[in-house]
């Protein structure tokens, strides 16, 4: 089966840049598709220097769903939004002011990569922080979510530095892979730390591994703990099996499986627990996979209130993202009525949960007032 490889390099324009992150793209291009991938052919898709985070959201969100294993390798630099305090990948029009409008949030890429399979889906990483980011990153670890293995570096930014760094680590591993050959990532992901030991001087954050965390850095190192399995539903990771489903067109199959564990772990832990909610968002997706947008927004529209009634903050990012994908799957409903139907509970919801694309509630009500003059 045919992998797939996301080739992301984003730094700001101007003075805010602290790495070159797009210098490494015509390196990495350089290497055979099927290298880059680790499987026998692979499609490769190269975002240089992307202006708009809803635009890396949507080649990010086709990544994730192609079928076969994903490797996302993405250089760039993260800043702090100064509302959240939340990572963020700093995009080209990117400014210390403008960070929760024009970045890309690192949460998004968890939040995209969860469906997937940790047995074949990884990201390959090297980051840049500034002050404020590096501060953050050294109490709580960068968060990649349990479904993927991150390989990588996170560097500080460096002190009366001219002009904007290499990403070294990134150049390192473009080398090595130019051989024709990629070792299993972590043996790669050790010759190109060995590559820049020098320079780095340990003063680096060195990601691997399960969520990205490591011996040795200042993360925690323990592994992300998989979803519980209630009720006797088995000690096996069910996302596998999902995702088999899916990629095989068994789409009721998938969403029986992901139903049943939803029950248990409400049964279990509450509906409004962690569990039952990664449950509920998991069939949202798949009702998005099955191509049923309609049972998608609802989905997503009963989540987003689940979390609102448990105390959850308007603008929490969990919160946030169930609003936009309710919104996104309520633009895709091909029947007026059905979309009639979901309009008000949306309008309703974006009154509460604005997000952060601006003018999100007028577009729902254009479109609802549209829809009811048919």
């Amino acid at each position: 089966m045919p992998g797939t490889v996301l080739l992301l390099a984003a730094s700001p324009l101007g003075r805010g840049r602290l790495v070159d992150a797009a210098g490494v793209l015509p390196v990495l291009a350089a290497v055979a598709p099927a290298v880059l991938s680790g499987t026998d052919t692979a499609n490769v898709v190269e975002l240089a220097d992307p202006l708009e985070p809803q635009a890396v959201l949507t080649r990010l969100r086709a990544a994730a769903a192609a079928p076969g294993p994903l490797t996302v390798y993405i250089t760039g630099q993260l800043n702090l939004d100064r509302r959240q305090h939340l990572p963020h990948l700093a995009l080209a029009r990117t400014t210390p002011a403008t960070v929760r409008y024009t970045a890309l949030p690192w949460h998004w890429i968890r939040e995209e990569l969860r469906l997937r399979s940790a047995s074949d889906t990884a990201l390959v990483v090297d980051l840049h922080a500034d002050a404020e980011a590096w501060r953050h990153l050294t109490e709580r670890p960068l968060d990649s979510g349990r479904t993927a293995a991150v390989y990588g570096r996170v560097a500080p930014a460096a002190a009366g530095r001219r002009g904007p760094a290499e990403p070294s680590y990134m150049k390192a591993v473009a080398t090595l892979l130019r051989s024709g050959y990629r070792p299993p990532l972590p043996q790669l992901h050790e010759q190109a730390l060995a590559r820049i030991a020098e320079a780095s001087a340990g003063r680096d954050l060195v990601l691997s591994g399960p969520g990205g965390c490591t011996p040795g850095s200042p993360y925690r190192t323990e592994r992300p703990r998989p979803h519980r399995a209630p009720d006797g539903l088995g000690a096996a990771d069910p996302h596998a099996a999902i995702s088999a489903a899916v990629q095989a067109g068994r789409h009721a199959d998938a969403d029986v499986l992901a139903a049943r564990h939803e029950e248990a772990a409400a049964r279990a832990y509450g509906p409004a627990s962690g569990e039952a909610l990664h449950w509920a968002e998991v069939r949202a997706d798949l009702a998005m996979f099955a191509g049923d947008a309609a049972r998608s927004c609802r989905a997503w529209l009963s989540v987003a209130g689940v979390r609102l009634a448990a105390g959850q903050a308007a603008d929490a990012p969990a919160v946030e993202a169930a609003a936009d994908r309710a919104h996104h799957q309520w633009g895709c409903i091909k029947d007026a009525a059905r979309a009639r139907e979901l309009g008000p509970a949306l309008a309703e919801l974006r009154l509460r949960v604005p997000g952060r694309r601006q003018g999100a509630l007028e577009s729902v009500q254009r479109h609802l007032r549209q829809l009811q003059a048919q």
